[in-house]
C-alpha cells in the first residue's frame, strides 16, 4: 500500500476497500483490483488513482458524493453490456446509470427530450468530409435528423430512442470517430486552432498536439473517473480565437525573443506554450498565466501530470467545488506546480515576461466569410450556422463541398460554424452558390457572426429560456435595427453551467424563470450581463438587469447596443471597453435614456 498513507488511513483504505468489494460482489460485480500479498483489499489497476482519492477521502471523514458512489459500485466501461439490454428493452436509465452512460458520450436529456442526445470527441475540432457525411447519415437514421456544432468545436446529435443509441456508438467507431468520455467526469473533446496549419497569423500548428492528447487520453483509463469534468485547449495564436482562457489548462503558443535563461541555462528561442490554469467562466474565472512555458513536444506530459495531481487532490465531497480552480484557489499556484514537478519529476520552465513577445490580435470576424491561407492561391470558406445547428441534407452538402472544392477537411469552431478549407481562387464562386443552395451562406452580419447559445430548454432539463430560438429572435430583431461595424459577442446561456459561456461575452445572458405576480408565477427570462472578454480582452461580465422577460430581450439588447453606438469614445472604442469604463448605474441612466428617445 502507498507510503503516502498514515497507518490510520491505511486501515480505513482496507474496511473502505473490503467493504466495497462486498457491495460489488452482492450485485454479481467482479472485484476492482486483486488483494494485496497481505490480504487487505488495496486497489491496484486503471482506477488505483482514483480509489485511493475516494478513500483518502473517507478517511479524512469526508462524505463522497452520489456520483463518487456510482463509480465504485461499478465502472462505466465495465457496464456497456448492462447499456445494451436496457437499450434492446427500450429502457431509459435511471440517474445512476444516466452518469455511467455519460462515459459513453450519451446524455439522457429527460424531461426536454424523452431520448439521448449523443456528443462527439473530435480532435482539433477537424474531421474527414465522409465522416461528417457519415455522421448525417447516423443522425438521420438514428436519431432527429440534424446535429449542432458546439462550444467546444464538436458535434451532438440529439433525439436518438433508447433503441438505436448502441447503433449509433458503434456507426460512429466505423467512422473512426468517437464518443467514448466526452461527459460526466471526464477530460472533454480537447479543442485547438480552428485554421491550425493554414492561418498566415499563427505562431504554431496545434493539430499534432491536440491530436497527441486526444489518442493520450483514449488509451489510459486511469484519465477517466476524476472529481468533475476538465477542459484542455491549445491555441495556436491564430485569426480564430480558441477561448483556451476558459478551460482548466490552456497552451497559449508564444514566441521568446533571445536572452531568456531559467536557473543558470538559457532558454532555447522559438515558439512555445505558455501554460495557463483553472478556466472555468460559469464559476467566473479565467485561466490565469503561471510563469510556465512548455515545449510543444512536452504539452502532453505535463498536462497528464496536471490532470493526476488534479485527480489526487480534487474535491469528490461537493459537485459545485470539484473543478481546478478550487485546488488552485486552496493551495496556491506555487504549490499546484511543485506537486506536479513532483510527479513529472523534473523542474518546469519559467520565463520572465519581458522576454514574451506580444502575440498577435484575433480576427473576430475571422471565422466567417472567405480568408486567404498561407499555402498561396487557397482560401478557407467560414460558413454562417445559426447557433450551429445543422440539418442532415446541409451536412451532406458540406461534405460535398468540402471534397470537390476544398480539400476534403471540416473544421469546426468554438464559435459554432465550420470553415471548408484548402478552396482555390477560382473555386470560391462555387462555394459561396452551393451554400446558398442549400440555405446557408459564409456571409452573416457582425451581430450574427458573434451569436452564441447553448441548447437551451428546448433539449436540457437545466435550462431556464430557450437560447436558441431567442438568440435567434435577438438577432432578427437588431439586424432590421441596428448596423454594426464594430464585432460583438452576444452570449446565451441556459443555466449556471454557462455552456455558452456568458461571462465572456460583450452581452451575456443566462436564463432565468421571471416572476410575473405576486402569486408567483413565471416565464422563461434572462439576467443580462455586460463587458466579458476573452484574450487580451479577457474578464468577466458584471450583472446589468435581472429578471428580463425572454419577449423583452432583443429590445433590451438593441437599445444597449445603440447606447454603445451613441455614446463611444470613437468608432473603434470595443463595447467591452465602452461597457467597462462605465459604472453599472451610470450605463444604466444611459441605456434608459437611448430606451425612452426611442
Amino acid at each position: 500500500m502507498s507510503s503516502d498513507f498514515t497507518p490510520d488511513q491505511k486501515r480505513y483504505l482496507e474496511g473502505f476497500m473490503s467493504g466495497l468489494q462486498s457491495a460489488r460482489a452482492a450485485r454479481g460485480l467482479g472485484p476492482l483490483g486483486n488483494p494485496g500479498g497481505n490480504g487487505s483489499a488495496a486497489p491496484s489497476g486503471p482506477d488505483k488513482e482514483h480509489a485511493e482519492a475516494q478513500a483518502r477521502t473517507v478517511a479524512s471523514g469526508g462524505k463522497l458524493v452520489d456520483q463518487e458512489k456510482w463509480k465504485q459500485a461499478e465502472h462505466p466501461f465495465d457496464a456497456y453490456a448492462r447499456f445494451k439490454e436496457q437499450a434492446s428493452s427500450g429502457i431509459y436509465p435511471k440517474p445512476e446509470d444516466n452518469f455511467r452512460w455519460r462515459y459513453h458520450g450519451l446524455f439522457y436529456v429527460a424531461p426536454a427530450q424523452d431520448s439521448y442526445m449523443c456528443r462527439l470527441r473530435i480532435p482539433n475540432g477537424i474531421l474527414k468530409a465522409w465522416q461528417f457525411e457519415g455522421v448525417a447519415d447516423l443522425a438521420e437514421r438514428y436519431a432527429g435528423g440534424y446535429s449542432h456544432v458546439t462550444t467546444r468545436a464538436n458535434l451532438q446529435v440529439r433525439e436518438i430512442t433508447a433503441e438505436n443509441a448502441p447503433l449509433l456508438l458503434e456507426g460512429l467507431a466505423d467512422l473512426g470517430l468517437t464518443a467514448k468520455g466526452s461527459g460526466a467526469d471526464n477530460i472533454r473533446n480537447v479543442t485547438g486552432s480552428a485554421a491550425a496549419g493554414i492561418d498566415p497569423l499563427e505562431l504554431l500548428d496545434t493539430r499534432p498536439h491536440a491530436r497527441a492528447w486526444h489518442h493520450h487520453i483514449l488509451n489510459d483509463r486511469s484519465l477517466y473517473g476524476l472529481p468533475r469534468k476538465f477542459n484542455v485547449a491549445f491555441d495556436g495564436a491564430g485569426s480564430i480565437a480558441t477561448l483556451e482562457d476558459t478551460n482548466d489548462i490552456g497552451f497559449q503558443a508564444v514566441e521568446i525573443g533571445e536572452g531568456a535563461s531559467f536557473e543558470g541555462a538559457a532558454i532555447e528561442p522559438g515558439i512555445w506554450y505558455r501554460l495557463a490554469l483553472g478556466g472555468i467562466t460559469g464559476h467566473r474565472d479565467l485561466a490565469r498565466d503561471t510563469g510556465i512555458v512548455v515545449a510543444p513536444s512536452d504539452a502532453v506530459a505535463v498536462a497528464d501530470a496536471i490532470v493526476r495531481v488534479f485527480s489526487a487532490n480534487g474535491d469528490r465531497t461537493s459537485r459545485s467545488k470539484a473543478r481546478l480552480k478550487y485546488v488552485l484557489d486552496a493551495w496556491g499556484f506555487d504549490k499546484f506546480l511543485a506537486a506536479v514537478e513532483e510527479k513529472l519529476g523534473r523542474r518546469l520552465v519559467r520565463v520572465e515576461g519581458a522576454f514574451v513577445k506580444p502575440r498577435p490580435s484575433y480576427d473576430r470576424l475571422a471565422h466567417i466569410g472567405v480568408h486567404a491561407q498561407v499555402q498561396p492561391g487557397l482560401n478557407w470558406v467560414g460558413v454562417a450556422l445559426p447557433v450551429g445547428k445543422l440539418t442532415v441534407a446541409q451536412m451532406r452538402v458540406l461534405a460535398a463541398i468540402a471534397n470537390q472544392c476544398g480539400d476534403g477537411d471540416i473544421r469546426l469552431t468554438v464559435w459554432q460554424n465550420l470553415l471548408v478549407s484548402g478552396v482555390p481562387d477560382a473555386k470560391v464562386d462555387d462555394v459561396l452558390a452551393n451554400l446558398e443552395a442549400c440555405g446557408l451562406s459564409a456571409r452573416t452580419s457582425v451581430l450574427s457572426a458573434g451569436l452564441v447559445a447553448c441548447t437551451g430548454a428546448t433539449g436540457c432539463k437545466f435550462a431556464a429560456a430557450h437560447t436558441k430560438e431567442d438568440a435567434l429572435a435577438i438577432a432578427a430583431h437588431c439586424d432590421g435595427r441596428l448596423t454594426l461595424e464594430t464585432p460583438v459577442n452576444i452570449h446565451l446561456t441556459g443555466c449556471h453551467h454557462s455552456c455558452a459561456q456568458h461571462y465572456i461575452g460583450d452581452v451575456g445572458l443566462i436564463g432565468a424563470k421571471v416572476p410575473v405576480n405576486e402569486e408567483g408565477d413565471t416565464v422563461p427570462g434572462y439576467h443580462l450581463l455586460v463587458g466579458g472578454g476573452y484574450g487580451v480582452d479577457g474578464g468577466m461580465a458584471r450583472d446589468f438587469q435581472a429578471n428580463v422577460k425572454a419577449e423583452d430581450a432583443p429590445a433590451l439588447v438593441e437599445t444597449i447596443l445603440r447606447t454603445w453606438q451613441t455614446h463611444r469614445d470613437s468608432p473603434e472604442e470595443t463595447f467591452a471597453a465602452f461597457a467597462r469604463r462605465h459604472e453599472i448605474t451610470e450605463l444604466k441612466a444611459l441605456v434608459d435614456a437611448i430606451g425612452e428617445a426611442a
